[in-house]
């Protein structure tokens, strides 16, 4: 038995060879198309993992009618039955897994046609996935999660409150200084860095903060009178950094310069119109604080043979 993203299964009656239950396979754990599939019922609308048995057979997709909303035409042959699902009749409520596989697929730049066919699914079941409660199986969160560059248990949020780094070294591993242009490249235009600053007692602080990057000096949100807005009229240091526990891989940037508050009526509405993100610690925080960097330092940890 073989099929293709698209195709049906139809399971029959043993006695009369009717069909009993039919769904489209939207979810391929093989390349070469045989089982298990990951099928989603016509009746119920839900997916799960199918291992056929002898009274299952595939109808292919150039074999079948297109879909309608309608019921299917009581004089209609058995090879004219298709799948017929009924639009939802609520709004779409994305579930956890779902919403963390649309960030990461955007965060990457990818359409959901891209997506589906690096993880061997199809388009019509990852915009299920995304837009309403689901629960698919494991391999296909390894398939996701594969060609999301991420891990299955990331999609899942398990280890959301482990600290990053518990995975074992790499073998060999190679550890090299980036360049200043490599570092302005890894900052991007914004993100979740952190801020060392000495507090009002003077005893060191990290404090993380949401920052933009607005030609060429990092900025952030924060509120008067906090740790972090201790942070104007001193010389701080800012760091941000990525680990990807799966590969045991990262990197880290260093920005060390003068920070000062944001004053001017035009730089601080420019900044407030074009910020991607508000501060995800809540509450009034409208003080910018600008870091204009003197010097630029970062390091990356890969394989040595990459």
């Amino acid at each position: 038995m073989r099929a293709h993203l698209g195709d049906q299964l139809v399971i029959e009656s043993p006695t009369t060879g009717a069909a009993r239950r039919d769904g489209e396979i939207v979810g391929l754990h093989h390349q070469d198309g045989t089982p298990p599939y990951d099928v989603r019922w016509s009746d119920t609308d839900e997916v799960t993992l199918v291992f056929p048995g002898p009274d299952a057979h595939i109808r292919h997709l150039e074999q079948a009618e297109p879909r309608t909303t309608g019921e299917p035409q009581p004089d209609a042959g058995e090879e004219q039955i298709v799948s017929v699902v009924a639009p939802p009749t609520e709004a779409a409520s994305p579930g956890d897994i779902g919403r963390r596989v649309a960030v990461e697929r955007r965060r990457l730049g990818l359409s959901r046609e891209e997506t589906a066919g690096r993880a061997r699914m199809s388009p019509g079941y990852l915009a299920y996935l995304e837009e309403r409660p689901a629960d698919p199986t494991m391999a296909t969160l390894i398939r996701l999660a594969d060609a999301l560059g991420t891990s299955a248990t990331a999609l899942r949020g398990g280890g959301i409150d482990l600290p990053p780094g518990q995975g074992h070294a790499l073998l060999h591993p190679r550890l090299r200084d980036l360049s200043p242009e490599e570092c302005r490249a890894l900052l991007s235009t914004h993100g979740v860095g952190r801020v060392a600053v000495s507090d009002s007692d003077g005893r060191p602080a990290v404090v993380p903060v949401n920052y933009e990057v607005v030609d060429d000096a990092i900025a952030f949100r924060t509120a008067p009178g906090s740790v972090t807005a201790a942070a104007a009229g001193k010389e701080v240091a800012f760091e941000v950094d990525h680990v990807d526990d799966a590969l045991s891989q990262g990197w880290s940037v260093l920005a060390v310069g003068p920070a000062s508050v944001v004053t001017e009526p035009d730089a601080v509405r420019r900044l407030t119109q074009h910020a991607h993100t508000a501060p995800w610690a809540g509450g009034e925080r409208e003080m910018w604080v600008s870091i204009r960097p003197m010097s630029l330092t970062g390091r990356r940890i890969t394989s040595a043979g990459q």
